[in-house]
């Protein structure tokens, strides 16, 4: 999976511009401010059809104008795949593949397969549980279509959960029937989700713990688990045992929609007990397993981009990062950094081809 060539016109801060790159690393340099995240979020917006850094849509075309194009030529299975995704102010956005526009976003994921690490993702650590289940769905729905639909059927039947729940609670009624139309199509969607979260998890947690002692050299103990509302009964039980909770809150408040994942280092929750070094290292952890995972499922090295990683490790972490990329098949690389002198230093340790833009 390369992808060589990247166009984009007003998308965010760049009014037009075109990138042809390597198929090894490609490097970002420049102050802060000038656009360096700008292109790695254009390519992570070409494999899911999203920004990774602002769900406003709109807000991602380039102040004063209409619209954006983001255009991307790449190269998978020895074809080319021309990906374009549009947007203009009033319309519904377009992902096109080679000319042919998607029915369904969801039909796109997965396709081109990418991870992204990046300081953004410090909100998996400080935010709250939405942020890491995501994190868990943006996983497998890489190479699970099954899981993905679940997830979206799921997420419809809740919806329509909770609105019934509002308008019982704003009519001052009750209707137990129909509430178990809905409580039985979640109990078979919530199923089926949390047996693939759970296996997953059983997979990525052996292999994020391999990866962390590699950057960290073994120096701390890190654990990763999965806490679910369904390890303790199904959720149809669960939803019949919870009905009077749900009617004064007017929402649903059990089920895999309540799912979290629990990060330690040493045994204390790394947000109150981690120190920065220790929660970059955690995170690069997580997202190269990401890398890994998705690899072993789909066949293909994804894309991967490092978003201004440098800062805040020390040179033995970095290194060890470097090291990983050098010596294993990472397929093409895409590196933001304030610093070209730092950058081409590391670069130059890897025995990889590679360009730099400076912008």
């Amino acid at each position: 999976m390369v992808l060589n060539t990247l166009s984009l016109l007003n998308y965010k801060n760049f009014d037009s511009q075109d990138f042809t790159f390597d198929q090894k690393i490609n490097c970002f340099v420049g102050a802060n401010g000038i656009g360096k995240t700008n292109v790695l979020d254009a390519i992570y917006n070409l494999s899911f059809g999203k920004s990774y850094f602002n769900p406003i849509a709109t807000q991602n075309i380039r102040h004063g104008e209409e619209f954006f194009v983001v255009e991307g030529l790449f190269e998978k299975d020895e074809r080319d795949e021309k990906i374009i995704v549009s947007l203009k102010k009033g319309q519904k956005k377009m992902i096109k593949r080679n000319g042919k526009a998607y029915d369904k976003f969801s039909d796109h994921i997965g396709f081109i397969p990418l991870v992204i690490i990046s300081p953004a993702d410090r909100d998996l650590i400080i935010e709250g549980s939405e942020t890491r289940r995501k994190f868990i769905d943006s996983v497998i729905s890489q190479s699970d279509k099954n899981y993905l639909n679940q997830l979206i059927n799921y997420n419809k039947v809740l919806q329509q959960r909770n609105a019934l729940l509002k308008y019982f609670a704003l009519n001052n009624t009750f209707n137990a029937q129909t509430l178990e139309v809905y409580n039985e199509q979640l109990q078979v969607y919530g199923s089926e989700i949390f047996s693939t979260r759970k296996a997953f998890l059983e997979t990525f947690i052996p292999i994020f713990k391999a990866r962390y002692n590699a950057i960290s050299n073994q120096q701390e103990p890190v654990h990763l688990s999965y806490k679910s509302d369904l390890f303790e009964d199904d959720l149809n039980s669960l939803l019949k045992l919870n009905i009077n909770k749900d009617k004064a809150l007017h929402y649903t408040s059990v089920g895999i929609h309540k799912d979290d994942l629990n990060f330690e280092i040493d045994g204390f929750p790394i947000k109150k007990f981690g120190s920065q070094g220790q929660q970059k290292s955690f995170l690069i952890a997580l997202k190269l397993a990401q890398f890994d995972f998705i690899k072993a499922q789909s066949g293909v090295s994804p894309i991967l981009l490092l978003d201004d990683i440098f800062d805040k490790l020390d040179e033995n972490r970095v290194a060890q990062i470097i090291e990983l990329v050098d010596n294993e098949n990472f397929g093409q690389l895409f590196i933001s950094d304030t610093h070209a002198d730092r950058t081409e230093n590391i670069i130059k340790q890897v025995h990889q081809s590679y360009k730099i833009f400076k912008l």
